[in-house]
């Protein structure tokens, strides 16, 4: 799944063939660390999309355009300045590096011809967006890195350019066989870690296809290859850098278990079996059960395609972090208490025995002797021999008074622990639920109404003259197979209202049994049934949108809306239902329609 060399170098070969030429006609900051640059050619526009996002760089070809700030942020006024109507006169990758140069030439005020270079480097948490001039030199860039930052490197406006070396790889693309050898020999590990961990541009993954190319075992140590091997994936090897240099790609993504696991640039034969038909790019689980791969005519399209469930996640994942943090430390603090009521809970067990003490003390006490320690006496109750201890010093009557003084001491304690583990345990419930809705969350607006929740539940202080956002999240809209409109609730709120106001009472609701998660409503319609398809589809989008997605199987519960009730004064997306049908189901809603919102 690495970005590597290899993939570079796809996507500048396929830039080349549609920006170079054209002009800059817009340019756009939608995050802080991301670009979007429509390029003007005679045949139409392209946008190129550029990201530095430490947890996703990309940078690829993209039909999708994203709406940008009111107010435009330094750097891309700057590139605007700069760049606008300048023309892209070259795009290049150094050897197999991990960079992209494009290269721009454009009047300045003067109306001389001046010459500057975006660089976009793709190195994880390093990645950045960096505008020189033609003496190389920083302009500025998307993300500046002072001294106090980084001792390797600092990109700051007015300090040279230049790529840090903090790797000791050999490029690709300028081996023979004698340097190859010599250096996987060099290095006692296995092979495919030896071939990615020795030259430039080569992931775990295309060194792994390399390996079973040549029919060795990429797990074998150097020192066990012989001669013939090395010959073998040698010319594997070259192979690939042939392709690389004649810009020779086959793009696929490889999918296990109906899952995409891998792309690469470079056809995928590690995974044993054919392409599956381009047909299957919209719905690949449908044909080649198991592992395949899908080919992708463009390296944009299968980055896009590949990425965009990934980007949006993580992209939610960053604006949810106060959030999550604030539910997890509640959750942590109200677990533990909950753990302690229940050790509490526990140690109240024996109140009945002193109770049993006392009530037998009271009838056969004359029969202990003064100062006797213990007495023996039957138990009316089950008709057993049972030993009360005694504290010698106090008389029949004051052991038993003392037994009944502990019985009532316990038995207030665990009336009033029931209770309260009963409210902390609604409470934990209520958080779990949250953290599920902060899961399945794919926007900003659907962390609204969970952060308004949390605030109206005391998690989250409201801000003097702070008003309440306008909600515009609604809920996951599916069409089931049979043509049904299924509703899934993404949060609390969402729930209650798709549960209590929008569904009609002959509706029928679908949730995780015992689980947090969604309420997944079938409208019926004008139709009397479900069909046994819809059930099944339904019931799959509550195994997904709850806490047991991972599960192989999750017990779904489903009931006619019309039995479903709120307790009064229950927390949000809390009902109770007494009878109702249940079904085990995987999580894979992968076939089913979602309507765009």
């Amino acid at each position: 799944m690495a970005f590597d060399g290899v993939t570079i170098a796809g996507v500048v070969s396929e830039l080349k063939k549609e920006l170079v030429g054209g002009r800059l006609y817009k340019i756009a900051q939608p995050e802080a660390d991301e670009l979007l640059i429509t390029v003007k050619q005679p045949w139409g526009q392209k946008r190129l999309f550029l990201s530095a996002d430490a947890s996703l760089p990309l940078i690829y070809l993209t039909e999708s355009n994203k709406p940008s700030p009111m107010t435009a942020p330094n750097f891309c006024m700057l590139l605007r300045k700069h760049l606008q109507n300048g023309r892209i006169t070259d795009i290049s990758q150094p050897g197999l590096e991990r960079i992209v140069h494009i290269d721009i030439e454009h009047l300045d005020e003067m109306g001389d011809l001046r010459r500057k270079t975006l660089i976009i480097e793709i190195m994880g948490k390093h990645s950045n967006i960096i505008f020189c001039n033609e003496d190389n030199v920083i302009i500025d860039s998307i993300k500046r890195v002072s001294a106090a930052v980084s001792s390797v490197r600092e990109v700051l406006p007015g300090k040279p350019y230049f790529v840090a070396q903090t790797q000791d790889k050999l490029d690709a693309l300028h081996t023979d066989f004698e340097t190859f050898r010599h250096t996987l020999t060099a290095k006692p590990q296995p092979v495919f870690k030896a071939i990615y961990g020795s030259f430039t541009g080569i992931s775990p993954i295309l060194a792994q296809e390399l390996c079973h190319e040549a029919g060795i075992d990429g797990e074998r140590p150097t020192a066990a290859l012989t001669d013939s091997d090395y010959d073998t994936l040698y010319s594997v090897f070259t192979r690939m850098v042939n392709a690389v240099c004649e810009e020779n790609f086959a793009p696929q993504i490889a999918y296990q278990n109906k899952k995409p696991v891998d792309f690469c640039a470079l056809p995928l034969t590690l995974y044993g079996c054919p392409p599956a038909p381009e047909s299957t790019h919209s719905s690949p689980d449908q044909q080649n059960p198991g592992s395949y791969t899908v080919p992708y005519s463009s390296i944009s399209a299968l980055l896009e395609q590949y990425y965009a469930e990934k980007n949006t996640l993580s992209r939610i994942r960053q604006k949810s972090a106060d959030l999550r943090r604030i539910v997890q430390t509640t959750l942590e603090r109200t677990v533990k208490k909950y753990d302690l009521q229940l050790h509490q809970i526990k140690d109240t067990e024996k109140r009945e025995t002193y109770r049993i003490y006392g009530e037998l003390l009271n009838t056969y006490g004359y029969s202990a002797a003064p100062g006797a320690k213990s007495l023996e006496a039957q138990n009316y109750y089950t008709n057993e021999t049972v030993t009360i201890p005694l504290d010698p010093t106090l008389t029949a009557s004051e052991n038993a008074r003392k037994y009944f003084d502990r019985y009532g001491k316990l038995k207030r304690t665990y009336e009033a622990l029931s209770e309260l583990t009963k409210e902390v345990k609604a409470e934990i419930d209520h958080l779990e639920s949250i953290s599920a809705a902060l899961d399945i969350a794919l926007h900003e607006e659907d962390l609204v109404q969970i952060k308004e929740e949390l605030t109206e539940s005391g998690y989250i202080r409201r801000k003097g003259g702070t008003k309440k956002q306008k909600i515009t999240s609604r809920p996951f809209h599916y069409i089931s197979s049979d043509g049904f409109h299924m509703y899934v609730g993404k949060n609390n709120y969402q729930n209650d209202e798709l549960t209590f106001k929008f569904a009609s009472g002959n509706d029928w609701w679908f949730h995780a049994k015992q689980l947090p998660g969604s309420h997944v409503v079938v409208s019926l319609g004008n139709a009397r049934e479900l069909p046994d398809r819809t059930f099944e589809e339904a019931a799959r989008l509550a195994a997904y949108y709850s806490k047991g997605r991972e599960q192989e199987k999750v017990e779904i519960d489903y009931i006619q809306k019309k039995h479903v009730k709120k307790p009064g004064g229950a927390k949000p997306g809390f009902v109770v239902y007494y009878t109702n049908y249940s079904m085990a189901i995987d999580s894979d809603i992968s076939g089913i329609q979602l309507v765009s919102e």
